[in-house]
């Protein structure tokens, strides 16, 4: 099997996509840290992006900070942002956030269970979806999508 490195640094497989184009989002379930609950059926009913995540990678460090104002402009008309860390605490992704003066809800996930739903390997990694809950856009670091680029995809979808 060939072996490729991900953003914080682990030797991994080659990644399997569990979710793909086309697709509908799975069934899945997670607390964000306002304590509203997210749920995949709740995706399925309208636009979304879902955001895979962890504070020490640094092209996460560089997608999140686009994220937000995707989201102070879009969650306003209906699309509903979910960000999930793999594997990170709450503490940490609080820090981050601060750092960064983030305002996005996040759910911390101190393992990779929701994550793997989706794939195995690889951070960050966008997921966007239509009002049915069938993936549009699948984005990882190669490259880390723009904010013009998802901007271009949730007009396209409203």
């Amino acid at each position: 099997m060939m072996a490729v490195s991900s953003c914080i640094n682990e030797d991994i497989p080659q990644p399997i996509e569990r979710v793909k184009v086309g697709q509908p989002l799975p069934d899945f379930s997670v607390v964000m840290n306002n304590g509203e609950i997210v749920t995949g059926a709740m995706l399925r009913e309208g636009v979304s992006v879902i955001v895979f995540f962890h504070t020490s990678c640094p092209d996460c460090q560089q997608l999140l900070p686009q994220i937000e104002p995707l989201y102070d402009e879009y969650s306003a008309l209906g699309v509903a942002f979910t960000l999930i860390s793999r594997g990170e605490d709450k503490g940490s992704i609080s820090a981050f956030w601060q750092s960064q003066n983030l305002t996005m809800p996040y759910s911390p996930q101190k393992n990779k269970e929701v994550y793997e739903l989706f794939a195995t390997s690889l951070i960050p990694r966008v997921y966007i979806s239509d009002n049915q809950g069938i993936v549009q856009s699948i984005f990882t670091d190669n490259p880390i999508p723009s904010y013009d680029e998802i901007k271009a995809i949730l007009e396209a979808l409203l």
